[in-house]
């Protein structure tokens, strides 16, 4: 299985599938093992993280590892969480922010990726383009119901959370919620899942 993951990995990163829409041209971000205990399905990186190949290599992923209770030596072990997002590529500037994930990219690798992470015991489901993605028909009408409705999801593994943007602090002001009932409950699933 390792092999198997191994050489997917290698054809995702040379993957050129949605080259001509891409501003920055083809640079995909994921991290994977087979054996990856928890997994970070988001959005798509943004620029600096486009500079650097590094996941979550920004403010926000300094806020997704604040909320998770770990560091850095933890989040960038494969053998312990796989990032993969919806979209692997930086999809450039919009009017408010980067634009979505392509949509040529979660149809074409996660119906191959995902089900060889056979270690996973907890999914982060970061953002609205991952609810959508990954949770479907069984996510609520808005962002902030589904991820009030986060017990729903835990029967098939899954966690939906906002995206850690600093873009969203207005969202987290005005849901305090999520920070008194829902992080406790988030760190202790993540300390269970790689323990």
């Amino acid at each position: 299985m390792t092999a198997e993951v191994e050489q997917l990995l290698s054809q995702v990163r040379a993957c050129r599938i949605c080259e001509a829409h891409l501003p920055l041209g083809p640079r995909p971000v994921v991290q994977a093992a087979a054996n990856s205990r928890l997994l970070i399905v988001s959005q798509a990186p943004g620029r600096k993280v486009h500079d650097t190949g590094i996941p979550f290599n920004d403010p926000s992923g300094d806020r997704l590892r604040e909320w998770m209770g770990i560091d850095k030596t933890i989040f960038y072990d494969p053998e312990q969480i796989a990032i993969v997002p919806m979209g692997f590529c930086y999809p450039g500037k919009g009017k408010s922010g980067d634009l979505p994930p392509r949509p040529e990219c979660a149809p074409t690798w996660h119906p191959r990726l995902l089900p060889l992470l056979t270690e996973v015991r907890l999914t982060l489901v970061i953002g609205q383009y991952a609810h959508k993605g990954l949770l479907g028909n069984t996510r609520c009408r808005t962002l902030t119901e589904t991820v009030k409705a986060w017990q729903n999801y835990t029967v098939d593994g899954y966690l939906p959370l906002p995206h850690p943007s600093p873009r969203n602090l207005m969202w987290l002001r005005r849901n305090p919620w999520f920070e008194t009932d829902l992080l406790p409950e988030l760190r202790r699933r993540v300390t269970a899942a790689l323990t």
